[in-house]
């Protein structure tokens, strides 16, 4: 889900390592069914969004807390983690433009954590779909041309990330951004174009060339899938996408609200995850099965398994990115609690490889009931994520 961060100008500090493959090989792969392999064999895991956990040190040039994080996150047996990897607004970003050893240095830090931890992580190099278009002056339109300002911008920041860190025992994959699928083709768009807000980066106003179409997110993911091929030849890499909307093929031939099938979700699905992504990505929240497939019965394990059947056929793996439930939307604390137990349950049932909880050790989003950490009233969540670790793990 998409979540507007008022993010404070950037800082610095530190150094850190890099810890090299032992056999030459990345600690994580898709096999050619769609099967993810962690150091050659099988593998099934829950971890969570840190989402700031990189992002907190761009805004605070004295927090360390990732590393008190990290360390909670091994004593619980989580894992990995899914990160913001770059800024979120464009003054975020200011760092990286100014001084990019010191920017590279913060980045380096986190990675030394996870890795001391025994940590994975997957970075997503540009969570916010608007920030690298209004960095370089261009319209939201500008991911669905390669000759654009924005994709010279993306294959210099991925490169230069993936050079630094492919050696690096801490990175299990790389993705392109969070939930940008969400932004396409939709029958209202006038009402959901980034917001302006030029304190943080942003132009003055939006118009018609800010609206993304599907055709238009296939050539950004497959130029940024391509460019990581070129510096990484193995790691995974996925989307970042969220669970297609429930009308999505439907908006793609601008045909409004009208629910898909099950063979047009497929079909969305996998189209959005073009070649070389090899893992699709989707969510796991209490409204993705709101009217899905024109039905009001589809449970958990129905999604799931939908998912995961079109995934393989194509090859890929799946990947839950975000996932859970609060004490809100209408859910009391103990039915969000019911509901998070519901969805490891289908989790864990239906064979999901790779599954990330929403949202560790993130005060931006303690009052609104989704952070989660060892001291507040959702420290029960990291037990579940301990519990199901260990089950998988059996």
């Amino acid at each position: 889900m998409y979540r507007f961060l008022v993010a404070i100008p950037a800082c610095l500090l530190s150094l850190a390592g890099s810890g090299a493959w032992a056999d030459g090989a990345p600690p994580l792969a898709v096999g050619p069914e769609g099967e993810v392999l962690k150091d050659g064999e099988p593998y099934r895991g829950f971890g969570v969004n840190y989402f700031n956990a990189f992002l907190r040190r761009l805004q605070d040039l004295e927090d360390d807390s990732h590393w008190e994080g990290f360390e909670t996150l091994a004593n619980y047996g989580i894992p990995f983690a899914r990160f913001n990897a770059g800024g979120f607004w464009p003054v975020d970003w200011e760092l990286y433009h100014e001084d990019r050893d010191r920017y590279f240095e913060l980045l380096d830090d986190v990675v030394e954590a996870a890795e001391t931890h025994g940590i994975g992580l997957i970075p997503s190099l540009f969570w916010w779909y608007a920030a690298v278009p209004d960095m370089v002056g261009e319209p939201m339109s500008a991911w669905g041309d390669r000759d654009s300002e924005t994709h010279a911008f993306m294959r210099t920041y991925v490169e230069e990330v993936v050079t630094r860190y492919r050696d690096s025992t801490a990175i299990w994959a790389w993705e392109w951004g969070n939930e940008y699928n969400l932004q396409a083709d939709l029958p209202n768009v006038e009402e959901h174009r980034p917001p302006v807000w030029p304190n943080l980066g942003t132009p003055e106003e939006r118009g018609p060339e800010d609206d993304l179409t599907h055709e238009m997110l296939i050539t950004g993911a497959e130029a940024f899938a391509e460019e990581v091929r070129k510096h990484d030849p193995a790691r995974p890499i996925t989307t970042g996408h969220s669970t297609p909307r429930a009308s999505a093929e439907h908006m793609r031939r601008g045909e409004g609200w009208t629910p898909d099938s099950e063979d047009e979700y497929r079909r969305n699905l996998v189209e959005m995850t073009p070649h070389p992504h090899n893992i699709v990505s989707i969510r796991l929240y209490p409204h993705h099965l709101d009217n899905r497939f024109g039905r009001d019965d589809v449970t958990y394990e129905e999604l799931l398994e939908i998912t995961l059947d079109a995934a393989s056929e194509a090859g890929k793996a799946v990947f839950v990115g975000e996932f859970g439930a609060r004490a809100a939307d209408g859910l009391t604390p103990e039915e969000a609690r019911e509901t998070n137990e519901a969805m490891l349950a289908a989790l864990k049932e239906t064979g999901v490889p790779l599954a990330a909880m929403w949202v560790f050790d993130f005060d931006g989003q303690e009052d609104d009931g989704w952070n989660i950490t060892p001291d507040n009233d959702r420290a029960h969540l990291l037990g579940l994520l301990e519990e199901a670790n260990q089950k998988v793990r059996e």
